[in-house]
């Protein structure tokens, strides 16, 4: 168990939770997902397929991503803004706007089923927003958040994004003092990722222990789908001890890094134990925020921009290339029917 206390109840109502999967990008999130999902936890209808970077999928909702970025931006912030916590709220009917969009787009992509299960890791850095939404929607929340080592996230940040271990640790970081600071009164378990790649079920026991509630159809069949789907090779870029060489970025990540082992292991410790850490953060947004988030947000917009004009280029493409073969389709009857008519000819 990660407390010994006993586990908070879900907020909303008590027939209907959704498991939240809470953490940095590349942290292992991915792979916690798939177990909840084998495990009876309703994925969303649109998910993300995988890539050369996750060959296994990364169980996303890429509507719900794509509505998060926006939302994201329009804080000034972006998912790899080192500075995206703490959560900044926009005016009342401006946020009331977002949260409407939220709630219907959760509807759209899980129905009513009874345990929906949500990963994507913005959401920790927008928890606040998120919790109003499944509020709004009478949905709780049951969090599992997984811990892994801030430098095998930067070596994985490193290989898929480019990113420099300074950013990359400050990422993990700001992510997981959210993960942490925005589910104090819910049902949540801290959740090793080495510990679920050598022993998940143990973890999965941790899960249920923290909920206070098992998984919603752990059979003997799900288990052997769990056996196949933690493969060794989900095993990347293991980190190792050098947070100290990168200056003040990893001193941070050092704290945060104490308490979430800590956690992941054994009793959780005091929250307190991450003020430190925040406070610095904190310093560090007041002294250099305002050169860094401004620049990260327009980097992303420009980015979406990218991606939706790659996106309508390949429908375009698609259009053409089903235009072509309609005429080419319509040439052959054509033909056919011109083969066709000088036979009658012929034979009268």
């Amino acid at each position: 168990m990660t407390t010994t206390k006993a586990a908070p109840k879900s907020v909303g109502a008590p027939d209907r939770s959704a498991y939240l999967v809470l953490g940095m990008h590349r942290s292992g999130t991915s792979a916690v997902t798939q177990v909840l999902a084998l495990a009876g936890a309703s994925l969303p209808e649109n998910v993300m397929a995988g890539d050369e970077h996750n060959a296994k999928g990364y169980f996303e909702p890429w509507k719900i991503a794509i509505l998060n970025d926006g939302r994201l931006r329009a804080g000034g912030a972006a998912w790899d803004d080192v500075f995206a916590f703490p959560f900044k709220p926009l005016a009342t009917k401006a946020e009331r706007s977002w949260l409407n969009r939220a709630a219907a787009l959760f509807e759209e992509e899980y129905g009513e089923v009874r345990y929906p299960l949500l990963k994507d890791p913005r959401v920790t850095v927008l928890m606040p927003f998120w919790r109003t939404a499944l509020a709004d929607l009478e949905v709780g929340a049951r969090c599992v958040i997984p811990v892994r080592h801030p430098l095998a996230v930067a070596g994985s940040l490193a290989r898929r994004n480019g990113f420099a271990p300074e950013k990359s640790v400050l990422l993990w970081s700001a992510y997981m003092l959210a993960a942490e600071a925005y589910t104090r009164d819910l049902p949540r378990a801290f959740v090793s990722y080495d510990g679920l790649l050598g022993d998940w079920r143990a973890e999965v026991a941790r899960i249920e222990a923290a909920h206070g509630a098992p998984l919603p159809k752990m059979t003997d069949a799900a288990a052997r789908a769990v056996d196949r789907f933690l493969s060794p090779e989900l095993r990347h870029n293991d980190g190792e001890a050098g947070l100290k060489d990168l200056g003040w970025a990893g001193a941070i990540a050092a704290q945060v890094l104490d308490w979430f082992e800590a956690a992941s292991t054994g009793p959780a410790p005091d929250a307190g134990a991450l003020d430190g850490a925040a406070a610095d953060l904190a310093r560090r947004s007041q002294d250099v925020g305002v050169l860094v988030s401004p620049v990260t947000r327009d980097l992303d917009a420009a980015r979406a921009e990218l991606l939706d004009l790659r996106q309508r280029l390949t429908f375009e493409q698609g259009q053409t290339q089903r235009l072509g073969a309609e005429v080419e389709a319509l040439r052959r009857e054509a033909a056919l029917a011109a083969a066709r008519l000088d036979s009658i000819l012929a034979d009268s």
